[in-house]
């Protein structure tokens, strides 16, 4: 989608419009499902005129390591038609076998560059972009992608980026920490202050699988997980973020040879002063910082290949 883009693209746009609109919002407010659109600027080895790319990722049921992609190159007047395909009338999606993209084995990393949003991201973000792009993504043999892409949340980490078909964000990157964020060939506690969670999971459970990483090393990132926050501390509304919480995350190898749980206690462990967005006027407030005080690892439970 060119650039460049609105504050608000989903709501000003008109061709995108029509998709939040009649699609993405009443999935939210009817069945509670959660839709998170992204916009990804045209790119000169990438991008054919007069077509519109759409990547489409979707949380298998269960245990998981990584979303199931869906991408399609589709003629731009047909942009519509393939989004309600793939949100709301599945039956229709043979119609556009003929743009698929087999894909699946490429890596996307989307740096976020939205500067009317916030100036941060695309001042600390577009050189993250530029780097990863001209050093990375154009050695990588068609394994990588890099691309530009709007607000996706947490422009107070800029500058960041979330990796898929994992899922897993990350903020406040700098350049020399790209070359372990990509090639995985270094320690990963290096990493844990640039890790903002995976996506597979909610806050707290965020929270507890970051140390769970850090014990378990690089393949846990390939290994099968379900989360699940069983106990949270009552709040006097709803925008109070709760003192603590309890959660569990369940585990497999991706051969099912190992199964297995960690359960977790996240408690606050003191503030920081914040500015949520950048410019000299904007206020500085108090937000809580979290530490995981208890992580505890079941037994694992060795089991036959399958």
């Amino acid at each position: 989608m060119p650039q460049p883009w609105e504050r608000s693209p989903w709501m000003d746009h008109p061709i995108l419009h029509p998709i939040y609109h009649d699609l993405i919002k009443p999935l939210h407010e009817n069945h509670g499902l959660w839709i998170r659109p992204l916009l990804i600027a045209p790119d000169w080895d990438y991008s054919i005129p007069g077509h519109t790319r759409i990547l489409y990722y979707h949380r298998p049921a269960g245990l998981f390591a990584q979303f199931e992609k869906q991408e399609f190159i589709v003629p731009t007047d047909q942009i519509f038609p393939l989004a309600a395909a793939l949100l709301q009338q599945p039956d229709q999606l043979p119609q556009f076998e003929a743009y698929r993209q087999e894909t699946s084995h490429i890596r996307e990393l989307m740096v976020c560059t939205h500067g009317n949003v916030d100036v941060a991201c695309a001042r600390f973000g577009f050189p993250i972009y530029e780097q990863l792009r001209n050093d990375y993504a154009a050695n990588s043999e068609g394994k990588l992608r890099v691309w530009r892409c709007s607000h996706f949340g947490g422009h107070v980490f800029a500058p960041t980026l979330v990796d898929l078909p994992e899922g897993r964000y990350w903020g406040h990157l700098e350049p020399e920490m790209l070359d372990l964020l990509v090639h995985r060939n270094g320690s990963v506690a290096d990493l844990r202050s640039f890790y903002r969670g995976w996506c597979g999971l909610k806050q707290f459970e965020q929270i507890a699988e970051r140390e769970i990483w850090m014990q378990e090393g690089w393949n846990w990132l390939n290994y099968l997980k379900r989360g699940a926050t069983t106990a949270i501390a009552p709040t006097h509304n709803e925008d109070e973020e709760a003192d603590w919480a309890e959660v569990r995350i369940e585990y497999a190898s991706p051969d099912g040879g190992i199964q297995g749980a960690y359960e977790a206690r996240v408690e606050v462990c003191g503030t920081v002063m914040t500015q949520w967005r950048s410019g000299i006027d904007q206020p500085v407030e108090e937000t809580k910082q979290y530490r995981v005080s208890q992580l505890i690892k079941q037994t694992p439970v060795a089991q036959n290949s399958v």
